[in-house]
């Protein structure tokens, strides 16, 4: 057992049942069998066989199992006709409705819900030692307040040091009237806080990573998207390099930068990111906030849509909110529709939803619509300007000489201690040189 995985080494594959619930009266962003074909998706990447799907309408969250003692005990008899070896909830479930659903399920069938299945489809695909302990992280924060005693072997397996490295050495000494359980939160506690000191150390080595690439005046191109709209793809036809693609979610995890040379010569460094899902959890949002940075301070974000995707505006809305949520909600947004060469009636789609009208239409796979994207990101970095008027003291010289080789001057006065420029700057830069703005 290793510490990024969620579940025990499987001899078998695995039958997984499939419970969805719709609650009378709330918006969601799919309609409940769309859900449920994503979480069947979501669990045949984890490596599981969907043996059967329970959908379920009801007024409210029952606070002990979710559904309801009836309905769950219903679909116990279902999982067990099917000889379902775990039930998964396509919501996230509380920890008492985790403690009360083992109860009522035995210890034949486990009960997972959408969060940590996704969070063992995190930990299957984290290649580097930062994925790992992100993945890590979030696993045992989420798993700590749900630990029973069904789950207490989790803590005496996972790995130390971050990431996949086999068995921690035993579980330690009682304390005066301690049990097993008290005794495995104590050490998942601790190893939670490690885990935060090892993460602080990479945002930091991050953040002199992005401070120098700052400092090389070369703008950052993030690729955002929901999960298996064809990032890497399009990351591969623009870069001519290779990243792992693939048809499954989350096929790519640690972001990838490569320099981009844009058809004007300009150049930019293009980043392919971590895909998105709707219901991300939030602690792997947290624990990949060094990652998800990354996002927050590029430049220009490429926003790709699989625009042949019938749920195409649900997954534009989910990662629009994702944005807001690590706060990348004001960095400049292109929309580019991938996929174009196997949709259908793409105008109709277009004109239906208000967002896609000034997209780029492309097909990352068939490099169909690549020039003209390029050229989009060439003028929205380089070609569109502001104006603005500043005075710049000369230790800043770095700001002047930015200003001289990106800038557009139209009146520059040497002072005492410092420059005027008035002029026009590329809106990328434009915070760069906001605290010697003048007020006008």
């Amino acid at each position: 057992m290793n510490a990024t995985n969620l579940y025990e080494t499987k001899q078998k594959i695995e039958r997984a049942f499939l419970v969805g619930v719709e609650i009378k009266g709330e918006d969601s962003l799919m309609p409940i069998d769309d859900s449920l074909d994503e979480l069947s998706f979501l669990s045949l990447t984890a490596g599981l066989q969907v043996v059967g799907v329970e959908s379920q309408s009801i007024d409210q969250i029952n606070p002990s199992t979710y559904i309801g003692k009836g309905k769950t005990k219903e679909i116990k008899m279902l999982a067990e006709s099917l000889r379902a070896d775990v039930v998964i909830f396509d919501v996230e479930l509380s920890p008492r409705n985790y403690r009360d659903l083992e109860e009522e399920f035995g210890n034949s069938i486990r009960v997972i819900d959408r969060t940590t299945l996704i969070l063992d489809i995190f930990g299957q695909h984290a290649q580097t030692r930062e994925g790992k302990l992100q993945v890590e992280l979030a696993q045992y924060e989420y798993l700590l307040p749900r630990l029973t005693k069904a789950w207490s072997h989790l803590a005496r397996q996972a790995g130390g040091g971050g990431g996949r490295t086999g068995n921690s050495g035993g579980v330690g000494l009682r304390g005066p009237g301690e049990t097993q359980l008290e005794v495995d939160k104590r050490r998942i506690r601790t190893k939670i806080s490690k885990l935060k000191q090892d993460l602080e150390k990479v945002r930091e080595h991050r953040h002199r990573y992005r401070k120098n690439r700052k400092s090389s005046n070369i703008p950052i191109v993030a690729m955002v998207g929901y999960t298996n709209t064809g990032k890497s793809t399009l990351h591969d036809a623009t870069t001519n390099s290779k990243v792992l693609s693939a048809d499954m979610l989350f096929a790519t995890l640690d972001p990838t930068t490569r320099r981009l040379e844009l058809p004007s010569g300009n150049t930019v460094l293009l980043t392919d990111t971590v895909g998105f899902i709707q219901k991300l959890p939030t602690h792997l949002v947290a624990a990949f906030r060094a990652t998800l940075e990354e996002v927050s301070e590029a430049d220009l974000l490429l926003h790709i849509v699989d625009i042949n995707h019938q749920n195409a505006v649900a997954h534009h809305q989910s990662v629009i909110n994702t944005l807001n949520e690590i706060g990348a909600g004001k960095i400049p947004i292109l929309t580019v529709l991938n996929k174009i060469d196997i949709t259908d009636d793409l105008v109709r789609k277009v004109n239906a939803y208000p967002p896609f009208d000034q997209a780029i239409p492309i097909s990352a796979l068939r490099k169909n619509g690549i020039k003209e994207l390029m050229n989009n990101i060439d003028a929205i970095l380089f070609s569109e300007f502001s104006p603005i008027s500043l005075k710049i003291p000369y230790k800043n010289g770095r700001l002047i000489s930015l200003f001289h080789q990106y800038g557009q001057i139209h009146k520059i006065e040497h002072g005492i201690g410092a420059v005027t420029i008035e002029g026009k700057i590329p809106g990328r830069l434009v915070a760069d040189f906001s605290r010697f703005m003048i007020k006008k």
